[in-house]
């Protein structure tokens, strides 16, 4: 679901950016004299790029797993060729994409920030899937730090309580021996005193002859 999630956030995001018809097939146009318009072509070359970039990331998501460790190599090795941009965004987001054992969020989450730093090493739509993916990752990882949160103060307040049913039943423990040493010295006074009456003879008393 989450994976789902993420990829169709950007997908929505690329077709918005990239307007209507730019996943067609690239047609050939006459050349525009207008100011801004290579600005334009590349716009459209780099909205196409990036819907292969997340063709590759569905099948990222869903492939077997030697699928999915060639899909990682490749964008790890056109990073290391070409670090930074387009190459370092497609990286970041084969990182960030969840269902493969390749996947490392925070590392993703840092090449994301590095981009973000450096906008004019993107285009437009770069920078947008950057900032979408970003807080997607932030938000990800923050719930995740609160759940570890969460779970080390819930382990501290029962190591906390177990600590204190411990010493509770080592006082009961001490409480108990020192009362039977007690009654142990107790019973032992009751057997010397059992003893010695014992060992006294029993004394007969002889009546009393009354004098003449």
């Amino acid at each position: 679901m989450q994976r789902k999630a993420r990829l169709a956030a950007l997908a929505t995001l690329l077709a918005l950016a990239g307007g209507c018809g730019t996943f067609g097939k690239p047609q050939p146009a006459a050349a525009d004299p207008r100011p801004g318009s290579a600005a334009l072509d590349r716009d459209g070359t780099v909205a196409l790029l990036l819907a292969g970039t997340i063709q590759t990331l569905q099948r990222l998501a869903q492939g077997t797993p030697a699928t999915q460790a060639e899909i990682v190599a490749d964008a790890r090795q056109g990073y290391e060729r070409s670090p930074g941009g387009s190459a370092e965004l497609r990286y970041a987001l084969t990182l960030a994409t969840p269902g493969h054992d390749a996947r490392d969020p925070k590392r993703a989450r840092q090449m994301l920030q590095e981009l973000a730093a450096q906008p004019e090493t993107l285009a437009p739509v770069e920078r947008a899937m950057t900032l979408l993916e970003l807080s997607q990752l932030d938000r990800e990882l923050g719930l995740e730090a609160d759940n570890a949160r969460l779970q080390s103060e819930t382990e501290h307040t029962e190591h906390e309580r177990s600590a204190s049913s411990a010493r509770r039943l080592q006082q009961a423990t001490d409480e108990n021996a020192k009362l039977r040493h007690q009654l142990d010295e107790l019973q032992a006074k009751l057997d010397a005193i059992a003893k010695i009456e014992r060992n006294v003879p029993d004394r007969k008393t002889t009546p009393e002859v009354p004098k003449p």
